[in-house]
C-alpha cells in the first residue's frame, strides 16, 4: 500500500524517513480516519504520535487511547481482548516519546525528529519486550489497562526514557 501526501505516493514498508508534510498528513489521516489500515504501520503509529505530542499534548494520555479505538474501527479493525488497541503498549510508547521529544532541538521539523525516533531503539517493534515478558504484556489485563514492567523498569531504558517514567 502507498501513503498518498498530495502529489506523492510512498511505500510505508520501505519508508526510513518522512517530510515534514507527510508527519501531517499522516496524523490528519489518523484523526480523519482516512489512513488506510495497511499503512498504519509500526513506524506510522510512533511518527503520528510523535506529531501528536508536539501539536497538541495537553491530556493525549487520555485522548489518544479513544483515538486509536475510533480510528481501529473505522478501518473495519474491532477493539477487544485480542485485538486492536492496547493500553500498555500505548501509554509505554507515548511516555517514551514524550521523553524524546524534550531532547529534541528548538526548530527540528517533524521528518527529521520523526527519522530520530525511528533510529532509537523504539523504532523496534519488540521494544516492550525488553520491559515486559511477553506473557505479561500480551495479557488481555495489559490490553485493557496499565501494567508495569516486570523485567525492568523503564528507568533503565535509554537516558532520554529515564526522565519520563508512569508513576
Amino acid at each position: 500500500m502507498a501513503l498518498e501526501t498530495g502529489a506523492q505516493t510512498l511505500d510505508p514498508e520501505a519508508m526510513t524517513a518522512y517530510t515534514d508534510a507527510q508527519v501531517a498528513a499522516l496524523a490528519e489521516r489518523l484523526l480523519d480516519h482516512s489512513l488506510p489500515k495497511a499503512e498504519w504501520t509500526h513506524a506510522a503509529h510512533l511518527t503520528a504520535t510523535l506529531r501528536l505530542v508536539r501539536t497538541r499534548d495537553a491530556g493525549l494520555e487520555r485522548d489518544l487511547p479513544e483515538i486509536i479505538r475510533r480510528y481501529n474501527v473505522a478501518v473495519g479493525g474491532v477493539n477487544d481482548d485480542a485485538s486492536g488497541y492496547h493500553e500498555t503498549i500505548t501509554q509505554a510508547y507515548l511516555t517514551a516519546i514524550r521523553a524524546f521529544v524534550a531532547t529534541l532541538p528548538p526548530g527540528l521539523g517533524d521528518g527529521e525528529a520523526s527519522a530520530r525516533l525511528l533510529a532509537t531503539p523504539l523504532g523496534d517493534k519488540a521494544w516492550p519486550l525488553g520491559f515486559w515478558s511477553r506473557e505479561r504484556l500480551f495479557s488481555v489485563e495489559a490490553r485493557r489497562t496499565w501494567m508495569e514492567p516486570d523485567l525492568r523498569g523503564l528507568d533503565q531504558a535509554p537516558p532520554f526514557l529515564a526522565a519520563a517514567r508512569l508513576d
